[in-house]
């Protein structure tokens, strides 16, 4: 396997030596030692060995070379590795700090600042100690490995053969599928299958079977082949097992071996070359109404291959293709495309209970084990797979509470070491096998989340992107990059996503049980990171790890674990004890690139936190941090800092140096109700904040007349939240508005509600996506040239505080592409008409605290999509909206502090036919 700690430090020393880091270090280089001027060289040395290393263990990883002495020879090559990148960020911090100071003529300084952290002799002597220690390891392998191989390395190489034998492991037919007569919860899914085979549509059908592995798309389509391939008057039939190793010539030849069955006569395939076999398959498919099942394909480049023989004959042929990648699944037709979940809770219960107790007619779990098995089914998720193999193995175990709560306990280390188990991590593996070198330290990061944790995009994104894992493709934004990432993880059946917003993009995401501990096994395996939770006796430690992330502290952090290599510390236990991190992660963890102390009753940072020259994220919201130290200065590779719910609204001077601040987030919270129209307070700008070129995001700032006039210099925002605007604000506003090309995301607030929003002259370079208008509305402001030229560019829009006299209503129903709309305090009026063709594409809908409103009307077409309805403190409307029965695509509808006259109509049952409806009158 391709190890990812070396990848990551092979790119590190590359940006360290690069021409232009060179340029800047040969001033600081050329003053001293002979040693510290080799330092470059050194490092290329020991990049070039590490990448020749990385190619080593590719090559062993798909041989499946993983006996004791080459896991003990990776460790070493890991730890090495870590050390490495430990030097090339002190290196490159050096180099920094020394152009820093320069610039200030203060070259004295910097020598001691750095003799408190580290020095130039420091570095090059590691470094040269590195080299010769990678050399010996390259030479150790030589030494104890070969003789181990027992014959040549080359001649023993195949990467096929490692990869087959564990596909073998999912194979129909294995030892651990589901017989016909145990299929559970897959009714909808074989009738789908079964009609897309039998669609009077006679041209070629290509259909598609995808999800996570271990879902069971084998074990489905095997059972839809066997009972179709000869009832179907289909002419030939062939099952080829796709793998990622396999050749287009293999492929070809077992099909042409499947379609000719036991009748080899015809033809001699091993003998066949590409080109014949193509022909051969071409000229039997042609005139045959065929039937093929190509299994578990992983790329698009071999199953377009495959497509050059899959003749379209006009006979009514169909394909099935099962694979574990949405992308792979996209070549069927919306309608052929059938995406696997794992099961209910009634159907996983229902086929854990036919595997553990096959003896039993009824397959009834005696009652005293009753709660030991639930709590097993849940921890396998949903997933068959799990679920048949380990309802299996409690066969043969004694039918005793205690017996089954022992197996529940060690569950995870069963599946690692069972061999009766160990399969079902296997098939697992694969994905993570497979993934791109580029997706691998993403995929583990999910490792550091407690279980079930929903988590949200953006801050994820600015994690990999503080960890180092993204790097830049051409023009695109670096967070735009790591959007793609996540969504390959999720095609790729790695991830499931909890939440979406009403333009379907990714909010919230999780990971299925089993991959998450597939992921924290394969974590700390790679030294990568550790999730603390000292909530039983044993903890989860690590000596050599980079990442700690605490999801339950109860006992105070173990002196085991050591900071001085840790690079990340995330805290999840809102409860944890100070003092026991408190020196643990301001004095030990020199390195460290992220910090998230979010929810912690947190009162002051200490001064020490400028010594950590390496900290690219820091997260304290909801603490209680009312003032940042003026060491925070020194930060200068700070990327994102979020300081969200807390009481810090200033800013130490100095702080426009941190040029490299890509988000910026902070406010504070007034009011919890969110009913006032000063609910939170914001941020006062402070001096050069308009110098922080790099920002991508700014929540909340104050408007003041210097700000709005440099607002327009900030080129790469694409988020903005402008509070305390004044009427004379307005004009230089909507000009430095103007300017900003990546804008998607605009907030502005007035100072107060009776202050007005001059925002009648606003254009944009950009469309935004996301527009948010809080306070007076200027006559017209809805009619503007902004709203006629963007506006059918906007998603989502909320108009809050604007004492519309006019209703709102028909001039945002030319917003064709609107999919949310919130009004709060937005209209003065009685009357809401929702009529014809408006709002096609909109979702959700939110109409709170509108105080006159009496009476709301939807017409037949009006809001054709809407899925969510949010009703909040209309204390005069007395009845639901007329015409809320042609609403046929609600899925939920919410009615929240209502008058108990609206709320006793809701109870009559107006709302049958919308699935989830929730209701509270006023005052609840």
């Amino acid at each position: 396997m391709v190890e990812v700690a070396v990848l990551f430090v092979i790119k590190k020393i590359g940006i360290a030596v690069a021409c232009e880091t060179l340029k800047l270090a040969k001033p600081l280089l050329g003053k001293n030692s002979e040693l510290q001027m080799a330092l470059p060289v050194n490092m290329k040395l020991i990049k070039d060995e590490l990448e020749i290393i990385n190619a080593f263990l590719k090559e062993t990883g798909m041989k499946g070379c993983n006996g004791e002495v080459m896991e003990t020879w990776i460790r070493q090559v890991r730890r090495l590795a870590y050390d490495m990148e430990d030097i090339v960020d002190q290196f490159t911090y050096l180099i920094s700090e020394y152009h820093q100071r320069e610039k200030w003529a203060s070259v004295k300084k910097i020598f001691k600042i750095h003799h408190s952290l580290f020095s130039l002799d420091e570095i090059a002597i590691k470094a040269d100690i590195i080299n010769k220690e990678v050399v010996e390891l390259s030479k150790r392998i030589g030494r104890w490995a070969q003789p181990l191989s027992g014959e040549n390395y080359r001649e023993n190489y195949n990467p096929a053969v490692y990869y087959d034998s564990e596909q073998q492991l999912y194979h129909p037919g294995h030892d651990h599928s589901i017989s016909d007569n145990e299929l559970v919860g897959i009714d909808k899914n074989r009738e789908i299958l079964i009609n897309s085979l039998h669609l009077e549509d006679s041209s070629l059908r290509i259909i598609a079977v995808w999800g996570m592995g271990g879902l069971g798309k084998s074990t489905l389509v095997n059972n839809v082949y066997k009972n179709e391939a000869l009832l179907s008057n289909f002419n030939c039939h062939a099952w080829v097992s796709v793998s990622q190793s396999c050749k287009i010539t293999d492929i070809w030849r077992n099909m042409l071996k499947e379609i000719y069955g036991n009748d080899n006569r015809a033809f001699d395939a091993a003998s066949m070359n590409s080109a014949e076999l193509r022909v051969e398959l071409a000229k039997i498919l042609d005139k045959k109404r065929y039937f093929i099942i190509l299994d578990d394909v992983w790329t698009a480049d071999v199953l377009f291959k495959i497509r050059e023989v899959l003749v379209d004959n006009d006979l009514g042929s169909r394909v099935i293709i099962t694979t574990r990648i949405e992308e792979i699944a996209s070549i069927a037709e919306d309608g052929c495309k059938i995406k696997l979940e794992p099961l209910n809770d009634h159907d996983a219960w229902l086929l854990f209970c036919r595997k553990a107790f096959p003896k039993n007619k009824s397959h009834i779990c005696p009652t005293e084990l009753n709660q030991c098995g639930k709590d097993i089914v849940e921890k396998c998720d949903g997933l068959p797979l799990a679920l048949v193999a380990i309802g299996s193995l409690l066969t043969l175990k004694k039918k005793s509470v205690k017996d089954w709560r022992v197996f529940y306990n060690q569950l995870i280390w069963e599946l690692h070491n069972n061999e009766s188990l160990n399969h079902v991590e296997k098939i697992l593996n694969l994905s993570y096998k497979y993934l791109p070198d580029y997706l691998k330290n993403c995929f583990l990061y999910f490792a550091l989340f407690p279980e079930d944790y929903p988590i949200l995009r953006k801050r994820l994104i600015r994690l990999w992107i503080a960890e180092g894992f993204i790097e830049q493709k051409g023009a695109c934004s670096l967070e735009d990059i790591a959007e793609a990432y996540l969504g390959e993880l999720v095609q790729r059946s790695m991830l499931q996503v909890v939440k979406c917003n009403s333009f379907d993009r990714m909010q919230y995401l999780r990971m299925h049980d089993l991959v998450r501990e597939l992921a924290i096994f394969q974590a700390k395996k790679e030294s990568f990171g550790i999730t603390y939770d000292d909530t039983h006796e044993i903890v989860q430690v690590g000596l050599d790890s980079r990442r700690v992330s605490v999801v339950q502290c109860n006992k105070g952090i173990q002196s085991r674990i050591c900071p001085l290599r840790h690079h990340t510390f995330i805290s999840f236990d809102t409860s944890m004890v100070l003092s026991s991190w408190y020196s643990f992660i301001f004095s030990g963890s020199k390195y460290l690139t992220v910090l998230d102390l979010s929810g912690l009753p947190i009162e002051d940072i200490p001064n020490s936190i400028g010594e950590l020259f390496n900290l690219r994220y820091l997260c304290l919201d909801d603490t209680n941090v009312s003032e940042l130290p003026k060491s925070i200065t020194k930060l200068h590779n700070l990327q994102t800092l979020s300081l969200e719910r807390t009481k810090v609204l200033n800013f130490p001077q100095g702080f426009s140096k941190l040029k490299k601040l890509r988000h910026l987030l902070t406010w504070k919270l007034l009011n919890a109700t969110y009913r006032s129209f000063h609910n939170w307070e914001s941020m006062k700008p402070f001096e050069g904040l308009w110098d922080l070129k790099e920002l991508q995001s700014l929540n909340q700032v104050r408007a003041t007349k210097i700000f709005v006039a440099k607002l327009g210099d900030l080129s790469q925002l694409r988020s903005v939240s402008i509070t305390y605007v004044r009427s004379s604000h307005c004009a230089q506003l909507c000009y430095s508005l103007s300017k900003m090309q990546q804008l998607t995301k605009l907030h502005i607030r007035a100072i107060n509600e009776a202050e007005l929003l001059l925002l009648e002259d606003l254009t944009m370079k950009n469309p935004l996506e996301k527009l948010e208008l809080v306070g007076r509305l200027s006559e017209g402001t809805l009619e503007s040239p902004f709203f006629s030229t963007h506006g059918n560019q906007l998603l989502q829009i909320e108009l809050s505080w604007c004492q519309l006299i006019e209703s709102p209503v028909e001039e945002l129903s030319g917003l064709s592409n609107l999919t949310e709309l919130r009004l709060t305090r937005a209209y003065t009026g009685q009357q809401l008409n929702f009529c014809g063709t408006w709002f096609q594409k909109l979702k959700n809908i939110v109409l709170a605290d509108l105080p006159e409103v009496n009476q709301i009307c939807i017409h037949e077409g009006a809001l054709c999509s809407l899925e969510c309805l949010h009703m909040d403190r209309l204390k005069e409307l007395r009845d639901v909206p007329i015409g809320i029965e042609f609403l046929n695509s609600v899925k939920e509808a919410y009615f929240t502090r209502m008058r108990s006259d609206f709320v006793r109509n809701v109870q009559m049952g107006k709302l049958n036919l919308i699935p989830k409806v929730y209701w509270s009158t006023q005052g609840k």
